[in-house]
């Protein structure tokens, strides 16, 4: 888009182009009939209405028809697993939907995570009115203390999420307004009138929102799945999904996760059975690593340690901070104190008595299981026959961690039970069934595919135009695109802001981009060479052999011919640039640096990177 275009779209009374692109003639007369078919219902039932009003009746017809323009941003969350992260705009006002983190690629050499561009945020911090939270995993909630560094921002959040950006905020010595809210809450943003809906999902309060505003009604279902029988007794509540499909949807933004998947996600009921069955024959220790954050299963893992006389223990960091809030919340009641056990005293614990909730489920390199795994773990050493469960399924890209933590204890004899040889763990995102009948409750004009890789967005893109929804009002957005809607139009613009990851290494924020992690992949790959090099400030003539180290590269013991080779390189290029009168700093180390890097690849066929350092004395 050029950047006249641009600041159009960004100007404070900003209007969008009369009709949807590359839309069929007869598509367009189609649809204006449906809106005046919609026009003439809204009459009938306003004359109706005047003619026998009704107390309580909800309002009919979208609020989308008052042609009042928006539009949504995705700055996360879009064509990948993770920072989820999307902005609602109208009438100069913000609302932000989530703000959650990434964990690193695998060539994303230490980098500890990954956040949105809040870069759009900042330019238009006087428009934002608040942030919701769906609910508490670090893929919604984890980027919240990078935003607060930056913008000052309400935050409405159910008890449970809530209580995890309180930590965070504490570790970072930050504060924001907060607000607690529940299922059933309606509360306001600005001009933003939101509505908080209960669903279910692999972790307890999570939400659904109702977003109603001058633009339109947006529906925003969070990660979900549809469970008749939750471990909470909290069953989503789909009759209100009916109510406001009734009312009218103008947009829906839907979780894509479990697209992919046939039929219906199962319940929590399944893992409870397999979990008894483990515990009916199983004489030994029970490790059992899991996501802390999946408070209503490690319930159910301490009462099924209480109805077997097993004491529990709990090991890993963030499992004890989230229990501790469980706790506090009300979420571990009829748990009595004197069940547990210091991880640092089972030692004194029978085995067929004792059972450790662990985090390390996804094969972190500094969990506690994995720790175990390697022996490091100062309290806990694993026994042959001990029986550990994964109940968690790998998050994309920890496959390989997850494998080589698993290797290591069939190395120890350990008996492991996996969630695909065994239920023990079910997923907390919707399947294709699931998801059909949640579009068809809501019934949206417009469609946003959410929280999915490319392939799953293009997959639910699919099954809602199985079901009805017109092509061209279904829209596969990336991060940074904006669909800008008035009324009953609709289009995409591309690259409206930056969408690109931001990367957190240490304390550092954004300061590692891509050429940093192309020279961190070489360094891993082919290692470095610096080649030291002392020249006469007046003369330009060598004060001493030039000195070259490697790290990485090679084993130098071995290879001290080559090294000798790569010396008398050295000596060429600094005589050939003598004559050439080319002895500065910047046109001698270029030289240095160019003729390394041909004899290195010529002699090894490896690009080591090459740092040349020039001191003039």
């Amino acid at each position: 888009m050029a950047n006249t275009q641009k600041r159009n779209y960004r100007s404070n009374k900003y209007r969008f182009n009369s009709g949807r692109s590359k839309t069929p003639k007869n598509s367009a007369d189609n649809n204006k009939k449906k809106t005046d078919s919609r026009i003439k219902a809204k009459s009938v039932i306003a004359a109706k209405a005047k003619a026998k009003p009704k107390t309580g009746s909800r309002s009919k017809g979208r609020a989308g028809e008052n042609s009042v323009p928006y539009r949504v941003i995705p700055l996360g969350g879009m064509k990948e697993i993770g920072k989820n992260c999307t902005l609602i705009e109208c009438n100069n006002e913000i609302l932000i939907i989530d703000c959650g983190f990434a964990f690193p690629e695998y060539e994303m050499f230490g980098i500890d995570i990954v956040i949105p561009d809040f870069t759009y945020l900042k330019e238009n911090m006087e428009k934002v009115r608040g942030l919701i939270i769906t609910h508490g995993h670090e893929d919604h909630i984890g980027g919240v203390p990078y935003l607060l560094q930056d913008i000052n921002v309400p935050i409405y959040a159910a008890p449970l999420a809530m209580g995890m950006i309180n930590h965070k905020l504490e570790e970072n010595g930050l504060s924001a307004e907060r607000h607690v809210i529940k299922a059933g809450d309606t509360f306001k943003c600005g001009s933003f009138r939101i509505e908080a809906i209960q669903t279910n999902h692999s972790i307890a309060d999570s939400l659904a929102y109702s977003i109603k505003f001058p633009g339109g009604h947006v529906f925003h279902t969070g990660d979900f799945k549809i469970d008749y029988s939750p471990i909470d007794g909290k069953v989503i509540d789909l009759n209100r999904f009916s109510e406001l499909g009734n009312e009218g949807v103008d947009l829906l933004l839907c979780d894509s996760t479990n697209v992919m998947r046939k039929g219906y996600t199962p319940s929590e009921a399944v893992v409870r059975k397999s979990i008894d069955d483990i515990f009916n024959n199983t004489e030994q220790r029970i490790i059992i690593a899991t996501f802390s954050s999946n408070v209503h299963r490690i319930r159910y893992f301490m009462e099924a340690s209480m109805k077997h006389n097993r004491r529990i223990a709990v090991s890993g960091r963030s499992m004890e901070n989230v229990l501790t809030l469980a706790k506090d919340l009300g979420y571990l009641e009829n748990i009595p104190d004197s069940v547990f056990v210091k991880i640092s005293d089972i030692k004194n614990i029978p085995d067929r008595n004792l059972t450790i909730i662990t985090t390390g489920s996804q094969g972190e390199p500094m969990s506690a299981l994995t720790r175990m795994a390697n022996d490091n773990h100062k309290s806990v050493k694993l026994k042959k026959n001990d029986v550990v469960v994964f109940s968690s399924s790998p998050i994309p890209g920890n496959e390989m961690g997850i494998s080589q933590v698993v290797n290591q204890l069939y190395e120890k004899g350990v008996n492991v039970v996996l969630a695909s040889a065994m239920d023990v763990h079910v997923s907390g995102h919707a399947s294709s069934e699931e998801l059909k009948l949640i579009h068809t409750l809501l019934r949206p004009r417009f469609f946003i595919p959410a929280h999915g890789e490319y392939r799953h967005l293009i997959e639910h893109a699919r099954l809602a135009q199985s079901l009805g929804q017109p092509a061209n009002h279904i829209f596969v957005l990336g991060n940074g695109d904006s669909l800008e809607i008035e009324g009953s139009r609709a289009h995409i613009a591309r690259e409206f802001t930056s969408g690109e990851d931001v990367m957190v290494d240490g304390s550092g924020i954004g300061d590692v981009g891509s050429a940093v992690l192309k020279d961190r992949k070489t360094l891993s790959q082919s290692g470095l060479i610096t080649i030291a090099v002392a020249l006469d400030s007046a003369e330009g003539s060598l004060m001493a052999v030039p000195e070259l180290r490697t790290r990485g590269f090679v084993y130098v013991a071995e290879h001290q011919d080559l090294l000798k080779e790569a010396v008398d390189i050295v000596y060429n290029t600094i005589g050939r640039c003598t004559n050439e009168h080319a002895l500065d700093e910047a046109s001698l180390s270029k030289a240095i640096k160019s003729d390394m890097k041909s004899f290195i690849y010529k002699k090894t066929k490896r690009n080591p990177v090459i740092i040349p350092i020039i001191l003039y004395v």
